[in-house]
């Protein structure tokens, strides 16, 4: 029988010892990210250079924290109840707008862009402190600390789409660290003072479910410009075993994601007595590279599939040893926060690829992606035959 609930009545139902499951609007919402990935993708894959590259970490981390804000709000509020859905459409409408406006946010479209983030960030925290009972003085406080840095935060983003070139870029790159920094800084303002680490509870396994489900969709984003891609090309076979090389690469990144540090990360925010302090670290934050790098690599995967002989240029061998080195990073530091040790086959994988750079303008984009696949595959391999014995055991290897 399900426990009182003593949030509010748009507030999840907590069962004991259960975690709440991902409902069906959680996912349907989600959908609108993997355009927003894509979308991603190739606007880097277009303005590959030094300063597209900025301009693309910028939008990326702005559409990370949209999805995570919400996530977290998903966590305390049931969607199962109409205005929460209702709030959650809305909330797609501005993503679709959000994403749409991504290849261009920098040029004719940054007014847009900005207005749509700033929309989503304000208006899914004031719903939240809307729907949150007088008498929750403590989460009441939190949603306005939130949405007191995030109007903050809304005139930066909205300076910036009003101004041109670098101003813009300034002014948003502004916004960014303040949003950023401002779970690490607890949210203080005025009278309110720090939010209290208690007062972020979360219920663990459904952040750890709704994090994971991140990381479907960029692998998914990946596999699908891969088989776009190989789909519109005259096969031969390098580009077959370009194709190939690809998708097992997704693979391996699947395998050395969601074979042990998923569910490990899932119970261990689920026992945490500070769930909230964890998923900031290990959710909120080190997901962003591992997102980042399976981005990064489907970048790799649509140049070494159209061009997979020759010398391979700056763009492929930084995207394609990038990708898979940024997951790697990711995933050690996420798992090192949900195991308390860092794993030993990220580290050589993270040596290798390191290595690997030296060598990379003398190998074809082919060759350069079957090497990057093969270390892949190694550090999926030992963690699976490290791991299958206890955690203090596969600290020794």
């Amino acid at each position: 029988m399900a426990a009182d609930n003593p949030r509010g009545a748009m507030f999840r139902v907590i069962v004991p010892n259960q975690h709440s499951r991902v409902t069906n609007v959680e996912l349907f919402f989600d959908l609108v990210f993997v355009f927003a990935v894509t979308q991603v993708s190739h606007t880097l894959l277009h303005h590959f250079t030094p300063l597209g590259a900025v301009h693309v970490a910028v939008l990326f981390l702005a559409v990370w924290w949209v999805w995570v804000y919400t996530a977290w709000v998903t966590n305390w509020l049931n969607p199962e109840l109409t205005p929460v859905r209702v709030m959650l459409f809305l909330m797609m409408l501005g993503g679709l707008v959000l994403s749409t406006t991504i290849p261009t946010a920098f040029e004719g479209r940054g007014l847009w862009f900005a207005l749509a983030y700033a929309t989503m960030q304000l208006g899914r925290t004031a719903f939240w402190l809307f729907a949150t009972p007088r008498h929750r003085t403590a989460v009441r406080h939190n949603a306005i600390r939130i949405l007191t840095w995030l109007s903050i935060s809304a005139m930066l983003w909205i300076a910036g789409g009003l101004s041109d070139g670098e101003t813009r870029l300034w002014l948003w790159i502004a916004a960014v660290v303040l949003e950023y920094i401002s779970p690490a800084a607890r949210f203080w303002v005025p009278k309110l003072g720090f939010s209290s680490v208690e007062a972020w509870a979360v219920e663990g396994g459904h952040m750890a479910e709704r994090c994971s489900l991140f990381v479907i969709i960029a692998l998914g984003e990946a596999v699908v410009v891969n088989g776009a891609t190989f789909a519109e090309l005259a096969w031969t076979g390098d580009n077959i075993l370009a194709f190939v090389s690809a998708l097992v690469g997704a693979i391996a990144m699947w395998w050395v994601y969601f074979h042990r540090g998923a569910e490990a990360g899932a119970e261990r925010i689920s026992k945490s007595a500070e769930s909230g302090r964890l998923a900031r670290l290990a959710y909120t934050y080190l997901h962003m590279p591992i997102i980042a790098g399976i981005i990064l690599t489907a970048v790799s995967d649509e140049l070494v599939v159209k061009h997979p002989s020759g010398h391979s240029d700056i763009r492929t061998i930084v995207s394609t040893i990038g990708g898979p080195l940024v997951f790697l990073i990711g995933t050690i530091l996420f798992k090192h926060a949900i195991r308390g040790f860092l794993q030993l086959s990220h580290g050589v994988g993270i040596i290798l690829l390191l290595t690997l750079w030296w060598f990379a303008a003398d190998l074809s984009p082919l060759g350069l992606s079957v090497a990057t696949t093969v270390i892949m595959i190694v550090v999926a391999v030992w963690e699976s035959m490290s791991l299958g014995s206890s955690p203090e055991e596969a600290e020794e290897h």
